[in-house]
């Protein structure tokens, strides 16, 4: 079990005297939690010449949690299945040539082998949420080629956002532990 810090000592106190509960306070731990991430990711993606961010942004909301535990669970969960989704969407794009009309079959494919074959189902619809992302992109590029770099971005966009959201949520859980009301009465 982890020894809390001062700090997060007294800001159980601060939240006995106003009366935040522990759900609140988890709620507060995590809005710092995403500040933090999304800054991370928002500038270290600007820095490297990315002029849009947005899927690395919406990936470090998706794996963040207030908890370790579900942060860590959710990240495993989202990367498996964003390498199912990926290579589906460009296993399509390879055979399918890209055509419109095959997304919506690729998508169901993408769902029937996660749900069935990978079977995890925590974050199972990130699956045919990236094999449309990468077959968006492989049918907006130029070529073929072009598509699939701009899908392997945004893949890696993802991918970062995921960890360093994860990676956040167990940082700051060390530095400020919020504790459930009983365990903060048996530690004093």
């Amino acid at each position: 079990m982890l020894v809390p810090s001062s700090w997060s000592r007294k800001a159980e106190a601060l939240a006995e005297r106003l009366g935040i509960s522990y759900d609140h306070l988890l709620g507060v731990r995590f809005g710092v939690n995403v500040l933090i991430a999304t800054s991370i990711v928002w500038y270290t993606l600007r820095e490297t010449g990315d002029p849009s961010p947005m899927w690395a942004i919406a990936s470090v909301v998706a794996a963040s949690d207030p908890e370790p535990e579900t942060a860590r669970k959710l990240f495993r969960s989202r990367i498996i299945n964003v390498l199912v989704g990926c290579g589906v969407g460009f296993v399509f794009l390879l055979f399918g040539s890209g055509r419109p009309r095959m997304v919506p079959v690729s998508i169901a494919i993408t769902v029937l082998i996660s749900t069935y074959l990978v079977r995890v189902k925590t974050m199972w619809r990130q699956a045919p949420i990236t094999a449309a992302i990468v077959i968006a992109a492989g049918i907006a590029g130029a070529s073929s080629t072009a598509g699939m770099v701009r899908g392997l971005h945004r893949v890696g966009e993802v991918l970062f956002g995921s960890l360093v959201g994860m990676l956040v949520s167990w940082l700051m859980s060390n530095v400020w532990l919020v504790r459930k009301p009983d365990e903060q009465t048996t530690d004093a």
